[in-house]
């Protein structure tokens, strides 16, 4: 199953004319096409088409984002980095909302999409009508390859883009079939996490196969020996438990609650010596 409306090598999207690109979208598109959808896709592909002359790439249009039920309005890979591109169309300003927006559409590559994990990434928010922004400066500041967000006008996207390849010169070119190929792998649901936790299955059984399945049983492990210490010594203990959205702490938090909810241990009084450790989310 097709996750984008609309996929071409970028070579081949600027020999393609915006009426044909259009009717891909439209026939992809599930839902009643609003006309300003329609407007903000030709727009979108004007734009793209000026600004990818000579670029050598891929391109994906309306990108399924599974886990939020929501589509990138534009993926690129060019070189060794994704971009992803979320348009706001006539609009002025670069609002923390949308901001937000594209940050949470990276972070969730970054974290969820197999073969998104080992590559730069950088979240690029475009508003059309924008005159201004701050220079344009790549960062990561959490070391890893995920960029800090670009706030970015029309006239400077190729820049931008330039910027962030060489920010990762050095690195591998991404494989566009290779890419296309991963697994898209979130964390269960919390309804599917706990019927199989009632089910008598691990953290690690039920979570995705990765590295993150391992830090989720690792994160259970360090509460086990939390609550045993506690308990041991009379003590209140709490454990934090943080992470992106979907990374899994709610199912660890559902993992110790069933685990030690049986005929060895008493059921939670908050007063009592012990049995302080509760869940909470970051």
């Amino acid at each position: 199953m097709r996750r984008e409306y609309y996929s071409a090598s970028i070579a081949d999207f600027l020999t393609t004319t915006a009426n044909e690109i259009l009717g891909q979208l439209t026939r992809s598109n599930p839902f009643t096409l609003e006309q300003t959808q329609r407007n903000a896709w030709l727009e979108e592909i004007r734009i793209l088409q000026q600004v990818l002359t000579s670029r050598e790439g891929r391109i994906y249009f309306e990108y399924a984002i599974p886990r939020m039920g929501k589509r990138i309005d534009v993926v690129l890979l060019i070189g060794p980095v994704i971009f992803v591109l979320e348009f706001k169309i006539g609009e002025r300003d670069f609002t923390p909302t949308t901001l937000d927006q594209v940050c949470d559409y990276a972070l969730d590559l970054e974290n969820f999409h197999e073969s998104s994990y080992d590559h730069f990434i950088a979240p690029v928010l475009i508003a059309t009508a924008a005159q201004h922004v701050t220079p344009i400066v790549c960062a990561t500041p959490q070391n890893d390859k995920l960029l800090s967000p670009i706030r970015c006008t029309v006239a400077l996207l190729g820049e931008a883009i330039d910027v962030c390849l060489r920010f990762a010169e050095g690195a591998a070119n991404i494989d566009p079939e290779n890419w296309e190929r991963g697994r898209y792998c979130p964390t269960p649901t919390i309804i599917e996490a706990a019927l199989a936790l009632y089910k008598g299955h691990s953290v690690s059984d039920i979570s995705r196969n990765d590295a993150t399945a391992i830090n989720l049983s690792l994160t259970s492990e360090a509460i086990d020996d939390v609550i045993h210490v506690s308990k041991e010594k009379s003590h209140q203990s709490i454990c934090f438990v943080t992470g992106v959205p979907g990374a899994g702490k709610t199912l660890v938090g559902l993992n110790t609650a069933t685990k030690h909810h049986d005929e060895h241990d008493s059921p939670f009084d908050p007063r009592a010596p012990g049995n302080g450790c509760r869940r909470t989310s970051g």
